[in-house]
């Protein structure tokens, strides 16, 4: 596949054990050197604290020269918090945020003390109101709907308020059906929301892992993928090289309808992206 001018960008999380920690730097270093638009760093999961998010934007920006987005996850949170977050990421120098709902922490839930937020499109308001166009701001959409959604169009109504409430761009929730995508995108059109809606991308490695990631996230793995899966779950190399042909095949097909980029949910891992990265023919 020829060079395509479309924004490639990629996803980490905060190590959680020692190991991770000293494996980061290397593999941030072999993903810079793909020359990513950005790097995002995800919160920690569960709701846990944002201290893991932080440190982790700074080693990345400190050892590749690459700018790092933090996500940044509202619900539980007072607006004190936020503040505060916002200003420490400011003075950090960053420049761009994945604005996020989040998921409440496990200590709060039931508690009725769900915070200031509720929904990501009052956070986007919330920074636009106290620091103006000094971030971009990026948000998540769903083509195949949030599994907390009460319809479609519940999900696209609260899609188009973070819109309104001042998102720059959107990162799609990972498919594997690009039918999903574009018709998310006619959606779009047919709303006259015209921010560009990144398509998010996650390799296929492990059959039980992506099972379960998208039975949590709602996205769809299609029955003869998953009948394939299941067959080669016990020959790592093979169902490996399977999810590499229908996951380039799915970028191929998503590039060409006119995605404007690509943000790879790495998992913190370097191999299963490199391989895709030279499969799709980008440049390195």
């Amino acid at each position: 596949m020829a060079a395509h001018p479309a924004q490639f960008s990629f996803e980490l999380f905060p190590p959680r054990t020692p190991e991770g920690v000293a494996k980061l730097p290397g593999i941030a270093a072999a993903l810079a050197a793909l020359k990513p638009k950005y790097f995002s760093v995800t919160y920690g999961a569960g709701g846990s604290d944002q201290d893991g998010t932080y440190d982790t934007v700074v080693k990345v920006v400190e050892s590749t020269g690459i700018e790092a987005a933090p996500h940044l996850t509202c619900v539980g949170s007072s607006r004190a918090r936020i503040a505060a977050l916002l200003d420490r990421y400011k003075a950090a120098g960053v420049k761009r945020i994945v604005a996020l709902r989040g998921d409440l922490p496990a200590t709060a839930i039931g508690t009725g003390a769900p915070g200031d937020f509720h929904y990501a499109s009052e956070l986007l308001s919330f920074i636009r109101q106290t620091h103006g166009d000094s971030f971009q701001l990026e948000v998540a959409a769903y083509p195949e709907m949030h599994p907390q959604a009460r319809s479609p169009e519940a999900d696209f109504e609260a899609f188009r308020r973070k819109v309104d409430a001042g998102a720059d761009a959107a990162i799609t929730q990972y498919f594997y059906v690009a039918d999903a995508y574009f018709d998310f995108l006619e959606r779009c059109a047919k709303a006259h929301i015209t921010i560009p809606v990144i398509a998010g991308i996650m390799p296929i490695t492990n059959h039980a892992q992506l099972t379960r990631f998208s039975a949590a996230c709602g996205a769809d793995i299609p029955r003869w993928v998953r009948l394939r899966l299941e067959q080669l779950q016990d020959d790592k190399a093979a169902l490996q090289d399977f999810g590499l042909d229908v996951v380039s095949r799915l970028c191929e097909t998503v590039l060409k309808g006119g995605a404007p980029g690509i943000h790879f949910y790495t998992l913190n891992q370097v191999e299963p992206t490199l391989r895709l990265w030279k499969q799709l023919g980008l440049p390195a």
